[in-house]
């Protein structure tokens, strides 16, 4: 049966993530996962895809505030909840086509971004009095769902045998292998074969007292060459730049998303908000494999 291996969030899109042991399941994904974005004083997003260094950015959770470290800078904290900000002005801004809504979290926060990326930037907290409803197209299966800053969806899967047979197929022309944050995943799971993940069509996990949730995985998961870049350096690996996306181009590519390489499923929360996912706990894997 599988078994969660890893949980992970992403406080601030593009940014590094935080590997927890447990993390409490909100009907927009994870708690806490892509609640802050950086743009540009216009209110544009940035990302790793055009300021890898962000990578660099490291962030954990404290009681109170999100605190967050770089090279060569200060501790910033701000704080987790939205209501504890001062009188943020309301920034309306967008993710890819999405239109999508943030309170600015202040000067302060805009002078360490704009320092440690060598552009002007602003730091967004998602606006909890707002709503980012996913694309029509793939909430059938639940009716409606919302997210906050993710591209597009509110959880990502992966399943880690996947990894492995990328690795593996890397390790055959000479290449590193590379770590499952390239993936930048919400939920990896053990116990599926590699890209068993495509043909998921619900997770459900048990919870405590008898209560659990269902995710509905909706989408395969289309890259862009994000996954070249090296989480732990915030750059391309010099002696391969285009890896893993040279590798995946040549069996990854699908036909049904137009030949884009796809890696990993996205999911929705059908059921089970405020449900507590664990690392350790196995889950039941419905497939489905079309007409």
């Amino acid at each position: 049966m599988p078994t969660i291996s890893e949980l992970f969030v992403y406080p601030i899109k593009s940014c590094a993530g935080i590997a927890l042991n447990e993390a409490r399941l909100l009907a927009t994904g994870l708690e806490y996962d892509r609640c802050w974005m950086v743009t540009d004083p216009a209110g544009a997003m940035l990302t790793q895809r055009a300021y890898p260094r962000m990578a660099l950015i490291k962030v954990e959770l404290g009681a109170e505030d999100l605190v967050i470290r770089a090279p060569g800078m200060s501790e910033l904290r701000t704080p987790l909840e939205s209501a504890r900000l001062a009188a943020p002005p309301a920034v309306e801004t967008r993710v890819w086509r999405d239109a999508a809504y943030g309170l600015d979290t202040g000067d302060a926060c805009a002078a360490w971004f704009s320092t440690f990326l060598g552009v002007p930037a602003r730091l967004l907290r998602f606006d909890p009095e707002r709503e980012r409803i996913v694309d029509p197209d793939y909430t059938e299966s639940v009716g409606r769902a919302t997210t906050h800053f993710a591209d597009g969806f509110p959880l990502l899967v992966i399943g880690q045998a996947s990894l492995d047979d990328l690795n593996t197929r890397l390790n055959g022309k000479g290449a590193p292998s590379i770590p499952i944050d390239r993936f930048r995943p919400n939920v990896v799971l053990t116990g599926l074969d590699a890209y068993e993940e495509d043909y998921v069509e619900t997770l459900s996990v048990d919870g405590e007292a008898g209560g659990g949730a269902q995710l509905q995985l909706v989408k395969p998961c289309t890259r862009c060459p994000m996954p070249t870049i090296d989480q732990a350096k915030g750059a391309p690996d010099p002696d391969w730049p285009n890896e893993p996306s040279d590798t995946m181009s040549a069996y990854r590519a699908n036909p049904q998303r137009n030949g884009a390489i796809t890696f990993g499923n996205n999911a929705l929360v059908a059921s089970g908000a405020g449900t507590w996912l664990r690392v350790g706990q196995t889950v039941e894997a419905e497939l489905g494999f079309g007409d």
